[in-house]
């Protein structure tokens, strides 16, 4: 006789109709209480239950973004496939497109923004400088459906000087991100038409005195910071060639005293060489102004602002999660713009939730840097804890669960090695068409220089990307 095993496992679930309605271990984070809460406010709950109850279909939108690469019945087929001894039914997609938009985008607002938050605390590594929070503002673009209503709203790029559309209708999206965490405090998005500091100025009630904010080059303008400084925030921010600050005083480290906007905000200016040295030793020096609030130059030195502002990229590492881990650089699936928002916005409360599992795991281990997590460990964890229903309803809710152990036990390394990732152009379209031949072909470590002098002489206009 062949030698097997058999293995039982209780499974606890919502009931009845309810019962398909859950984000497996996920659900923890966004729960039971929350989802019905939030359905409470905007209004949108059943009017009598039937077979795709307002909370089963909220939780079939979050699986959706779970499962990006699955179809509707496909995902629905997850939720319900350790559930088989319930008989549940298996809506067909018309069915299930209905319920989507029955429900709409409002709830989903509105659960994004109950998750939404910074969640490092005091000793969270990377997540302070000097006693500020430090988080990051910054700006994506995600490829829409390319069809009549779509396009009716959300334009698609042209050619400078030519009146030819190429490529998708675009999504601009600005985030602002926690730096350590990667976790997302606020979004705002829209069409391309609008520019990515009239998306930004939504961001500012959600920055509060005691942070840091780490702003690009297109967000250098006086009136956005002199908003931003209202808040009680200070701020960090690269400045282009376009400016000619006058220097008011010198200070001792290299940095000098000036202003934007006639005046009307004092500024500090740090300008500096960073000379990176490729490993084939091609050796690269690109000039850097820095604009920030933070004027002492004793309690802020101007070397460690340098070095500082490379954790900006933390929203682009943000925005490498979302868009190639999550929707594996899919176009969004919604072909109308009214689903559109509740897609976005579910995407975003998926992936707020994963942080929130994956802080709660780093804060396990004292001195643990969250830049060891792997989100790409932590979602694959969450899809199967999806299709085995598993954590829905615990017996015991403990800090760190499945999610949490596995990615515990597969740390990215301790200490990277700088490398340049290589760029290419591969489409003819492409904006880095100038760029094409400025970085390496292949990935290549280096080492990085500053050297904070005054530019007498200005800096030089930068190409544009």
């Amino acid at each position: 006789m062949q030698e097997h095993s058999v293995i039982t496992r209780e499974i606890a679930v919502a009931k009845g109709m309810f019962a398909p309605g859950h984000l497996g271990e996920l659900t923890q984070v966004v729960d039971f209480a929350l989802v019905d809460a939030v359905l409470e406010e905007t209004r949108t709950v059943q009017k009598r239950v039937r077979l795709l109850p307002s909370r089963v279909v909220v939780y079939f939108v979050l699986a959706l973004a779970l499962f990006e690469r699955c179809s509707y019945r496909a995902v629905w087929g997850k939720l319900v496939a350790s559930l088989d001894a319930l008989a549940l039914a298996r809506p067909c997609t018309s069915a299930l497109c209905r319920a989507r938009r029955r429900v709409g985008a409002a709830p989903f607002q509105a659960l994004f923004e109950v998750l939404a938050g910074p969640v490092a605390q005091p000793q969270t590594p990377g997540a302070f400088w000097r006693g500020l929070r430090t988080v990051a503002i910054d700006g994506t673009s995600l490829h829409l459906p390319d069809s009549e209503p779509i396009t009716a709203l959300h334009a698609k790029r042209k050619r400078k000087g030519e009146d030819v559309q190429f490529g998708y209708p675009l999504l601009r999206l600005l985030t602002l991100i926690e730096c350590g965490t990667r976790a997302v405090l606020a979004t705002a998005f829209g069409p391309e038409t609008a520019g990515e500091t009239t998306y930004a100025e939504r961001l500012l009630d959600r920055v509060t005195h005691g942070m840091l904010v780490l702003l690009d080059t297109g967000f250098d303008g006086w009136p956005l910071l002199l908003q931003l400084r209202s808040t009680g925030a200070e701020f960090l921010c690269r400045s282009g060639a376009r400016r000619i600050p006058l220097i008011i005083r010198r200070l001792p480290d290299g940095s000098y005293l000036s202003t934007f906007g006639m005046g009307k905000l004092p500024v500090r200016i740090v300008e500096a060489w960073i000379i990176v040295t490729y490993q084939d030793g091609t050796v690269r020096r690109e000039q850097w102004r820095l604009a920030t609030s933070l004027r002492d130059h004793t309690r802020y030195p101007a070397r460690e602002l340098v070095a500082l502002y490379h954790e900006r990229w933390q929203a682009e590492t943000t925005y490498f999660s979302i868009k190639a881990t999550m929707l594996d650089g899919r176009v969004l699936r919604s072909h109308r713009p009214e689903d559109i928002d509740q897609e976005v916005y579910a995407l975003l409360t998926v992936y707020q939730a994963l942080v929130r599992i994956t802080a709660d795991a780093a804060a396990s281990r004292p001195g643990l840097d969250c830049d060891r997590i792997s989100f790409t460990v932590a979602l694959e964890a969450a899809r199967d804890q999806v299709t085995t229903a598993s954590g829905v309803l615990p017996r015991k809710v403990t800090l760190v669960g499945t999610i949490g152990r596995l990615v515990l036990e597969n740390l990215l390394p301790a200490r990277r090695r700088q490398r340049a990732k290589a760029r290419t152009r591969k489409n003819p379209t492409s904006k880095y068409s100038k760029n094409s031949l400025q970085h390496p072909a292949t990935a290549q470590h280096y080492t990085l220089e500053v050297e904070v002098t005054v530019m007498e002489e200005g800096l030089k206009a930068r190409s544009k990307r």
